[in-house]
């Protein structure tokens, strides 16, 4: 029934363009090239993404985004690239809401931000007026369906072997590691290639805001948050998503990002036995082990300093953080481990 349905769209589709082209053909007396031109054009607009497409389609496109209409913005090799093209604000509306229809989220002004997965696992956030100034603006951020390994990042430069090597070693030993740096560090990538050098009899359970994470083991379950309905139920947070992950028998559990309450949950689980990993945005090792000493404070109740210095003290183990710098290069720039002892201090691991 799909594909028939999906067939006679198509066939509608194609109709239109034709009777479009006709009457452009003839009113213009348009050249060969032109048409095919004109008919690509309208084939994006009516079932692609439009001016956006080419920029998604090109494998060298990190992320897109648009701040005001007539111009489109790109990452490739970790720079930024601006160029003219020309679109209004209402295709650009429309571009959005085609794309997320999928996904079950509205962009309205009751919820005017969403962050969702788009079918091709690329992940969107958008935000409207009135919370930003004029425009509508958009973000597109691109994963190649590529997994990296270790060895992969490794030749690209972005750790040693030497690191590489202790990292395994510590994440077979069930190590409770922490990752962390700035926006497109390097962070997701790197929390993906650790999970392929885990042991295929490993149960693997993630939890993320929206899904990014890759991973090739055969036994794995991701799980990703729900906003909201309009009446303000049926919300799933990550605080929740972690203590349902509990209950489902993993051997590793993993967080795509801390960054809130879930923070309390996830340092309970890692001190219960179960390994995991996260990642978290801060400038070094050490300013991601005082967030780890604040942000569980977010969950309210009686939660003092003694009690999480106790619980990350006996839970945590390393600490990695990703750079990237002036040229886009991404790499690990220190690895540390929690300090044996008393107080929370990290000691840098020489390698």
């Amino acid at each position: 029934m799909t594909n028939l349905v999906d067939s006679l769209s198509r066939d509608i589709r194609d109709r239109a363009i034709d009777m479009v082209l006709d009457k452009k053909v003839e009113q213009e007396n348009l050249a060969n090239e032109a048409e095919q031109d004109l008919r690509q054009a309208l084939q994006l607009k009516l079932s692609g993404l439009g001016f956006l497409q080419g920029y998604l389609d090109d494998e060298t496109v990190e992320e897109v985004w648009v701040n005001q209409p007539g111009e489109v913005w790109f990452a490739r090799a970790g720079q930024h690239y601006r160029v003219d093209v020309e679109f209004q604000a209402e295709e650009l509306l429309t571009l959005v809401e085609r794309m997320i229809r999928i996904s079950g989220r509205r962009l309205d002004r009751a919820s005017p931000f969403i962050d969702a997965q788009l079918e091709n696992g690329f992940r969107l956030h958008a935000v409207i007026p009135d919370v930003t100034r004029k425009n509508l603006s958009l973000n597109i951020r691109k994963f190649s369906n590529q997994v990296l390994t270790l060895e992969g990042l490794v030749g690209r430069g972005v750790l040693t072997q030497t690191a590489s090597e202790y990292l395994v070693t510590e994440l077979k030993a069930g190590a409770n590691i922490i990752i962390s740096g700035a926006t497109q560090a390097g962070k997701t990538t790197l929390l993906t290639a650790l999970l392929s050098a885990l042991d295929a009899s490993e149960r693997v359970i993630s939890v993320e805001d929206t899904f990014e994470l890759r991973c090739l083991l055969p036994d794995w379950v991701a799980m990703q948050t729900r906003p909201e309905s309009l009446e303000g139920r049926h919300g799933i947070d990550l605080r929740r998503l972690v203590r349902e992950s509990l209950r489902m028998r993993p051997t590793r559990l993993v967080v795509g990002e801390v960054r809130g309450a879930e923070a309390l949950d996830m340092l309970i689980a890692m001190n219960s036995g179960i390994p995991g990993m996260c990642t978290v945005h801060a400038n070094s090792c050490d300013e991601a082990l005082n967030k780890l000493r604040t942000l569980p404070l977010l969950a309210g109740g009686n939660i003092s300093n003694e009690f999480l210095s106790g619980l990350i003290g006996s839970s945590m183990r390393l600490f990695v953080h990703c750079f990237r710098d002036q040229d886009g290069r991404r790499r690990v720039s220190s690895i540390k481990q929690m300090s044996v002892g008393g107080h929370l201090r990290l000691d840098e691991v020489l390698l």
